[in-house]
C-alpha cells in the first residue's frame, strides 16, 4: 500500500498530526544534542565511557530524521523497525569512531570526527530511500521509477530544507545586530547559547521539512527545474572529460600525478558525468526521455566513465606502491571500487541495443546497495583503515620496503589512533637499534611538528650548532638531532645556534645549553642515551635584553643556587622554565 501523502488526501487534521509529530521530534533531538554537548564541553560524561557518548550522539544526531522523512509515508510500525534499527547502526558506528581514537579526556570531549559523521550521513540517506519505496510497495525490490522519486524529491526537500534552517538563523543573527546597535544585546547573547541554539535550529528543520512536504506540487516542480537545467550540463561535462582523456597521450601522466590528488579529481568527474548522466535518464520512462543530443551524450559519458575511473585506480596504485596504505587511500580505494561498478553498469548500458539505457537501473541500485555495506565496513571494526594502514606501514617497515629514516612515525603516534599507538609501543622494542630510537622518540613528542618524514628529516640537516670556544658538540647529542628538532627549529643554516656543556646540577655529568638570540635551552642526558629538553631559560628581570643573550653567553656563563640552577649570562639573572613533555612509563 502506497502510505505516500498530500495535502488533499490526508486532510487538516492529519497534516497538524504530521507536524505537531515532527515538532515534537525536532524538540527531542535538540535536547538531547545539546545535553550530550554540554556533558561533553563541561568533563560531565564519564571519562571511562567516551565510545558511549559517540555512540548516543551519532544516533541523536541522525535517527530523527528518518522519523522526519517518514512518518506519514511508512506505516508506523515499519517507521520504528527502521527507525530502530538505523539508531543501532548509527550507535555502532559512533562507538567505534570514538572508541578507536586516542583521546585526552581530561581536555578533549569525545567528540565525533568529521569523516564517519559524512559517510555515515550518506549511508542513512542512501539506505532510507531504498527501504522506503520498498516498504511502500510491499516488495523486496520497488519499481524503479518509485527510486528516483523518492530519492531525488528528498533530495530537494533536504536542500530546501537546509536552506530554510540557515536563512533562518542567519535572519535572528541580523535581528540581533539591530537590537545591538540600539544597546539591547539580550537577544545576540541568547543565541550564542548552546542551550538554545541546538533547539531551535532543530524546530526551524522539522518545520522546514513540513512545509516542504506538504507542497508535494511545488517540490516536484523545482525538481523537475533542476533535473531540465542539470541534464543540459552533461554535453558540458563529457566534453571537457573527452578532451581530458584525448590530451593525456600528448601530455603524459606527470603532470597529474604530480597534483597528489589525481584520484580525487577523476573521481570526482566521474561521480559529476553518474549525476548528470542520471539528470538526464530520469525514471526511464518513455514520456520523460530527453531529446535525442542528450541521449548520445549520455552513451558517451557511459563510456567516459571507464577511462576515469581505470586512471582513479591507477593512480592510488602507484601511491600504495611506492608509500603504501594510508586511510584516506582505503576510503578512496573504497570509492573507487564503488565507482568501478558503475563505470561497468553505465559502459554495458551505452552499448547496450534496444531500450535506451535500460542497464543503468540495476547498475544503480547494486551501486546503492554496495555503497551503504562499504560504508558501514570501513567505519567499523570490520575495515577499519586505521587499522589496516598501521598494518602495511609496519610490515613496509619490517621488510625492508621503506628505511627507519623514512618512515613516518608520527603517523603511528597522531594520525592513527590505538592502532598507531599500540604499533608505536612494539616499534620501541623492536631489535633494531635505530628503530627503537626512532619509535621512542616519536612517541615523546607531544605534538606533529612536520608534514612528512622527509620534511622532518631537512629540519634536522639544517640544524646547525657551533661550540663555543674549547668545547665540541657532544656526538651522542648531534646524532638526536632529528628527534629534538621541534625543538632546535630556530638552529638553522642561516644562523646557528651556540652550544655550551655545563654540570648543572652538580652530578659530575654535563647538561648541553643551547642558545638562540633570543633564549636559551638546556637538554639532559638519561641512562638510557637519549637527550631530553629539561626547560627554557629567560630573562627574569631584563627580558627587553633577550637580543643580547647570544654574544654574551659565548664569553661565559655562571650559575645561581636552584634546584637546576639559575643562570646568569651577561650579569643577568636567566630562570628556568620547565619544559613540559609528558612521557607514559615503558
Amino acid at each position: 500500500m502506497d502510505l505516500t501523502h498530500d495535502s488533499g488526501r490526508i486532510g487538516l487534521g492529519g497534516e497538524r498530526r504530521l507536524f505537531a509529530a515532527r515538532l515534537i521530534t525536532g524538540l527531542i533531538q535538540g535536547l538531547a544534542l545539546y545535553a550530550l554537548y554540554f556533558a561533553g564541553e563541561h568533563g560531565l560524561w564519564p571519562r571511562t565511557q567516551p565510545a558511549v557518548f559517540g555512540a548516543l550522539a551519532l544516533a541523536a544526531g541522525y535517527a530523527p530524521v528518518v522519523v522526519l522523512a517518514g512518518v506519514g509515508r511508512l506505516s508506523p510500525r515499519t517507521l520504528a523497525i527502521w527507525t530502530a534499527s538505523a539508531a543501532l547502526v548509527l550507535a555502532l558506528l559512533g562507538w567505534h569512531d570514538v572508541d578507536r581514537r586516542v583521546l585526552d579526556s581530561w581536555t578533549q570531549p569525545p567528540f565525533l570526527s568529521f569523516p564517519t559523521m559524512a559517510f555515515g550521513a550518506a549511508a542513512l540517506f542512501i539506505a532510507h530511500h531504498l527501504i522506503a519505496p520498498a516498504a511502500r510497495a510491499g516488495r523486496w525490490i520497488a519499481p524503479y521509477a518509485d527510486y528516483f522519486d523518492t530519492a531525488w524529491k528528498a533530495g530537494v526537500q533536504l536542500a530546501m530544507s537546509l536552506a530554510f534552517t540557515g536563512a533562518f538563523w542567519l535572519l535572528l543573527h541580523l535581528g540581533a545586530s539591530l537590537f545591538g546597535v540600539i544597546g539591547i544585546d539580550a537577544l545576540g547573547d541568547l543565541l550564542g547559547q548552546a542551550w538554545f541554539a541546538m533547539p531551535v535550529l532543530c524546530l526551524a528543520f522539522a518545520t522546514a521539512v513540513q512545509l516542504t512536504d506538504v507542497r508535494d506540487g511545488l517540490i516536484r516542480g523545482v525538481r523537475t527545474v533542476a533535473l531540465m537545467l542539470l541534464s543540459w550540463l552533461l554535453p558540458v561535462m563529457a566534453v571537457l572529460t573527452a578532451g581530458f582523456l584525448a590530451a593525456l597521450p600528448f601530455t603524459g601522466l606527470e603532470g597529474l600525478w604530480g597534483t597528489r590528488s589525481a584520484t580525487a579529481l577523476v573521481l570526482s568527474a566521474a561521480a559529476a558525468l553518474i549525476v548528470l548522466i542520471n539528470t538526464a535518464y530520469q525514471d526511464g520512462r518513455p514520456d520523460n526521455r530527453p531529446p535525442t543530443a542528450l541521449r548520445w551524450t549520455a552513451r558517451v559519458g557511459g563510456v567516459l566513465l571507464v577511462p576515469l575511473v581505470g586512471l582513479a585506480f591507477w593512480g592510488l596504485m602507484l601511491r600504495i606502491g611506492q608509500h603504501g596504505l594510508t586511510p584516506d587511500r582505503i576510503i578512496a580505494l573504497a570509492c573507487a571500487g564503488v565507482g568501478a561498478v558503475y563505470a561497468v553498469g553505465y559502459l554495458l548500458a551505452a552499448v547496450r541495443r534496444g531500450d535506451w539505457m535500460k542497464p543503468l537501473e540495476r547498475t544503480n541500485l547494486a551501486a546503492a546497495v554496495l555503497s551503504v555495506v562499504v560504508i558501514l565496513a570501513l567505519f567499523s571494526p570490520l575495515l577499519d583503515p586505521a587499522r589496516l594502514a598501521v598494518a602495511d606501514q609496519t610490515a613496509r617497515l619490517e621488510r625492508g620496503a621503506v628505511a627507519a629514516g623514512d618512515f613516518d612515525f608520527d603517523f603511528l603516534r597522531f594520525e592513527s589512533g590505538k592502532a598507531g599507538r599500540a604499533a608505536l609501543d612494539r616499534l620501541t622494542r623492536s631489535g633494531d637499534a635505530q628503530v627503537a630510537g626512532l619509535a621512542q622518540a616519536a612517541k615523546q613528542r607531544d605534538r606533529r611538528v612536520f608534514d612528512s618524514p622527509a620534511e622532518l628529516r631537512r629540519q634536522a640537516r639544517d640544524v646547525r650548532l657551533v661550540a663555543v670556544d674549547g668545547q665540541t658538540v657532544p656526538e651522542s647529542f648531534a646524532a638526536q638531532t632529528q628527534a629534538l628538532s621541534d625543538l632546535l627549529i630556530f638552529c638553522g643554516r642561516e644562523q646557528a645556534c651556540v652550544l655550551r656543556r655545563l654540570d648543572l646540577d652538580g652530578d659530575g655529568r654535563d647538561e648541553v645549553l643551547v642558545a638562540t638570540a633570543r633564549m636559551v635551552m638546556a637538554f639532559g642526558q638519561g641512562g638510557d642515551g637519549r637527550w631530553r629538553a629539561l626547560g627554557r631559560y629567560a630573562s627574569a628581570c631584563d627580558p627587553g635584553a633577550r637580543d643580547r643573550i647570544e654574544p654574551d653567553f659565548r664569553k661565559g656563563v655562571a650559575t645561581a643556587p636552584g634546584a637546576l640552577p639559575d643562570l646568569v649570562v651577561g650579569g643577568r639573572r636567566m630562570q628556568l622554565q620547565p619544559e613540559t613533555r609528558c612521557e607514559k612509563a615503558d
